[in-house]
């Protein structure tokens, strides 16, 4: 069971969503990256340079452990290709930890971030039970792939300033449509642009609006507003008080 995937694995042994399992990886993810985030903020940035490779290294590894895993136990399909927006995460904080600009940082901020903790709030793993190493890794890494942008933008490092929205998004859109022309090549669902996964709220669109990809064009300017605004009124603030 440990080397089943969700292709694999034998019913009725999953998790409820947030459930005791489900609830105490949250509370794992909660505790980290509070704790991460006040150390990294308040050390010197020697330590803060470490902490950063650490991390990174970490979500390289988990990545790493995961296609070791498939192969052993023989359940490596194309779906499993790193071109989820999440996998693409991965990769594109490795690229930050050696050449950082404003776009790869906000695009970190904005998009990675929000993309994580939807994965942890509403899984598309919850076949796998706690002892699988599909269901380890995918909270780990999407725990990890939060926390990294998190601690940095409390630490300082990371400034969002929403003038760089409209690149983060370009960004975006040309991921999608490579990703797109794999789907239709390998009829595989990366970013779930073919269909829901039976995740919850891409469920809700499908049955609220015909289509579940409504969800994108209507939550990512949800998303650029409370991911900026906050700090948008906290900028306004300081000034105010300078």
């Amino acid at each position: 069971m440990f080397l089943d995937t969700v292709e694999t694995v034998a019913d009725g042994v999953g998790f409820a969503p947030f459930g005791k399992v489900h609830l105490l990886w949250i509370l794992g993810f909660i505790i980290s990256a509070v704790t991460l985030s006040l150390v990294y903020r308040r050390v010197s940035l020697k330590v803060k340079n470490i902490i950063r490779i650490v991390i990174a290294s970490l979500i390289l590894l988990d990545e790493v452990w995961k296609w070791v895993f498939l192969f052993i136990g023989g359940n490596y399909q194309h779906g499993y290709l790193p071109l989820h927006l999440c996998s693409i995460n991965v990769f594109l904080i490795a690229f930050h930890i050696f050449k950082r600009t404003k776009t790869v940082d906000n695009f970190l901020y904005l998009i990675c971030i929000p993309a994580a903790l939807i994965a942890l709030l509403t899984p598309s793993w919850t076949e796998l039970p706690p002892l699988n190493f599909m269901h380890i890794h995918s909270f780990t890494i999407h725990i990890l792939l939060a926390v990294y942008p998190l601690m940095l933008t409390v630490g300082g490092d990371i400034k969002p300033n929403i003038k760089t929205a409209p690149k983060c998004l370009f960004l975006l859109l040309c991921m999608g449509i490579v990703v797109l022309c794999v789907n239709f090549l390998c009829d595989t669902n990366f970013m779930f642009l073919m269909h829901t996964d039976e995740i919850p709220f891409l469920e809700l669109f499908k049955n609220i609006f015909g289509a579940h990809q409504w969800a994108f064009p209507i939550l990512l300017p949800i998303i650029v507003v409370v991911m900026y605004m906050p700090i948008i009124i906290i900028n306004k603030f300081k000034k105010l008080k300078t």
